[in-house]
């Protein structure tokens, strides 16, 4: 079976990043048939729309890395209640130039993982408002909020607490079922093109 790509973002700057650690977990619990690239945002100019008309080769470089790829997975925490600026920042980046929205129609899914008990809740819901107005296919169950305790999560992507491995792993089994169900039905395209001529464009 042809292995489906998947485009993965990190939200943290930090060098101590939990969610890196908790990427580095989901990763190592995939199936098998899931190659994982993930897209760096340390390195971005702020977006503006001046850039539309030339952008920059390392905003370029975002916009070939999720063309390249089947879906997209998103490991964020939270920042005041919302998602952290260089991940927003990055999302502009893919979304634009109008009508060429690297998001639309793509397989995607949210967690992130807090050292507090609602475990991103809230920027969960705050990234996924972004992507439904960006037509991305999210999906939507299980939803998945980590509390995180840094004494299960070894630096190679081992969990030691079998309870936390299994729900993560059933996490990204169901991340693989989505993307398998939203490409039979709209197979990607490589590059793709939004379709959102129809809507409004915001004022700048």
């Amino acid at each position: 079976m042809s292995a489906y790509k998947v485009a993965y973002f990190v939200g943290s700057l930090s060098s101590t990043s939990i969610n890196r650690k908790l990427s580095k977990a989901l990763i190592r619990l995939a199936p098998s048939d899931l190659e994982f690239t993930e897209v760096p945002i340390d390195n971005l100019p702020r977006y503006s729309p001046d850039f539309d008309g030339s952008y920059p080769p390392e905003a370029q470089a975002l916009k070939d890395a999720l063309a390249a790829a089947d879906a997209v997975l998103f490991i964020t925490p939270e920042y005041n209640r919302s998602i952290p600026g260089a991940l927003k920042n990055a999302i502009d980046w893919a979304s634009r130039p109008w009508g060429q929205n690297s998001f639309d129609h793509m397989p995607a899914a949210v967690i992130g993982a807090s050292i507090g008990q609602i475990g991103t809740a809230v920027a969960q819901q705050s990234l996924r408002g972004v992507l439904s107005f960006c037509n991305a296919r999210q999906m939507t169950a299980p939803e998945a909020y980590v509390h995180f305790r840094p004494e299960m999560y070894a630096e190679s992507g081992e969990v030691s607490d079998d309870e936390t491995a299994g729900f993560l792993r059933n996490f990204m089994q169901e991340f693989r079922t989505h993307v398998e169900r939203v490409l039979t039905v709209l197979p990607r395209t490589s590059p793709r093109s939004a379709r959102d001529d129809e809507r409004r464009r915001e004022p700048s």
